[in-house]
Formats: C-alpha cells, sequence, structure tokens
C-alpha cells in the first residue's frame, strides 16, 4: 500500500477541494434545492456540511499553530447540526461563497506547515480530533472533501476514487468489521488485503472503489461486489457504524 507523505496529502487537498469547487460551480438554486446521495439531506446540507468541516478543521490548525487545541465544532457535535439546518436552504450564490471561503481559510492552514512532520507546530502537532494530530485532520478533510464531493450526486461518485484513495479507506474502515470477522478484500488485479481477525473469513472481490464504497456506506456504482465465504457466496456483512470524529476516551 502506499504510504502517504505530507506533501502528497497536501496535494490531494488541494485536488480534493478544486473538484469540490468546480462541482458547487455548476449548481444553480434548483440543483442546490434537490436532494443528494445521502437520506434526507438536500445538496444544501452537504455543502453546508462541507463548508462546515473546512472551518472546523482550519480551527484545529490555527489552534494547533498557537500551541493549543480546540474542540472540532464551535458548539460541539450540536453546534455542527444546527449550522448545517441554519445554513442548508441558502441559494446558491451563498454556498458558492462560504464553500470557497472555508477552502480558502482550510488550504491556507495547510500550506502554512512546516514539511518537517515531526515539527511540534507543524503536520505532528496535537489537535483535538480522534486526539491526533494535524496530519491526522489532514486525512480527515481528504475523506470529508471526496466522500462528499460524491454524495451531491453530480458525476463524481466512487468510481472517480484513486487507488491511494481506496487503500487509505481501507484502514481508517477497518474500524467497521464486525467482532468475529476476517474480511478478505479481493480487489480486481490488485493484492488481496485482510481487515480484522476474526475466526469467520469471507472474501470481498470487485473493483476497489466498489469496496471502498460499500466500506465506506456508499453505494457501489460499478456492480462488482460479490461475498463469499468457504466457496459459497454469501451476502455482504453488515458493517459497524462509522469510527467516531469524537476524542477517543482516556
Amino acid at each position: 500500500m502506499t504510504e502517504i507523505t505530507p506533501q502528497a496529502l497536501l496535494a490531494e487537498l488541494h485536488k480534493a477541494a478544486a473538484t469540490a469547487t468546480s462541482v458547487v460551480a455548476t449548481l444553480d438554486d434548483a440543483a442546490v434545492a434537490a436532494p443528494s446521495e445521502l437520506s434526507g439531506w438536500t445538496r444544501g446540507h452537504v455543502l453546508a456540511h462541507l463548508a462546515g468541516i473546512a472551518n472546523a478543521m482550519a480551527r484545529q490548525l490555527e489552534s494547533a499553530a498557537r500551541g493549543g487545541t480546540v474542540e472540532l465544532y464551535d458548539g460541539g457535535y450540536e453546534g455542527r447540526n444546527r449550522e448545517i439546518e441554519l445554513a442548508a436552504g441558502h441559494d446558491a450564490a451563498q454556498h458558492r461563497e462560504a464553500v470557497g471561503t472555508a477552502f480558502a481559510r482550510v488550504l491556507a492552514a495547510f500550506d502554512a506547515l512546516a514539511e518537517d512532520s515531526s515539527d511540534e507546530t507543524g503536520w505532528s502537532a496535537p489537535i483535538s480530533y480522534r486526539n491526533g494530530t494535524v496530519f491526522d485532520g489532514g486525512l480527515a478533510l481528504w475523506r470529508e472533501l471526496t466522500i462528499h464531493t460524491g454524495d451531491l450526486g453530480t458525476g463524481f461518485g466512487p468510481e472517480t476514487w484513486s487507488r491511494t484513495f481506496c487503500e487509505h479507506l481501507f484502514r481508517f474502515l477497518e474500524a467497521r468489521v464486525p467482532d468475529g470477522i476476517k474480511l478478505v478484500l479481493q480487489p480486481l488485479a490488485l493484492p488481496p488485503l485482510t481487515l480484522g481477525s476474526g475466526s469467520r473469513s469471507i472474501a470481498v472481490n470487485g473493483m476497489i472503489t466498489d469496496i471502498a464504497a460499500w466500506l465506506a456506506g456508499r453505494t457501489p456504482t460499478l456492480g462488482s461486489l460479490r461475498a463469499s465465504e468457504a466457496a459459497d457466496g454469501v451476502e455482504l456483512p453488515e458493517l459497524l457504524p462509522w469510527p467516531s470524529g469524537a476524542p477517543a476516551a482516556k
């Protein structure tokens, strides 16, 4: 699996933000108000969340640069939800401005980091998100930008995800594998990967993007997924919830 360096991650963040920005630019008021790929959310909700997570991660980096930590969202997750609901109904121009301003803020914060990942004021500085580091926050923002751009339902779904991104999701989402199950991922024409350590072994075959989409709780778009156990076809197992973004208990 490809090791992601801070500079490679920085490039991916710029690429993901550029893709999201290009999608937002195509949406008019009617498109913003239309349903997204997420149940119960319009595209406006997704756009509000994209702006919100960008501002939230910028808060993390700005606080880290001052030698401190701050909660991910102002007002916690209740504050997050409140802001999404308040902003979801904005028109297309308001969403474009909010997303553009938030992306510029967070990318400026990442661009300002020292290249040395051991620098305590740089990529390894502590943040409150998952009791992690700035680098962890960058990975989280990469996931949020990439996955939620697909949730807008405008043609940038999982089938567009890179191998590097899919392999990152495999490791991050290993926490979704239920106890007692070992998933043997077998992406087409690529090396297999095992997630979990249970005694029940289930093989999941298909295109790498379909496997990643399923693990991420999204619809596999290429229709290639097949699961088997002891050489017999089986249903895909139910996965555990998405790993929490709240700090782990100490």
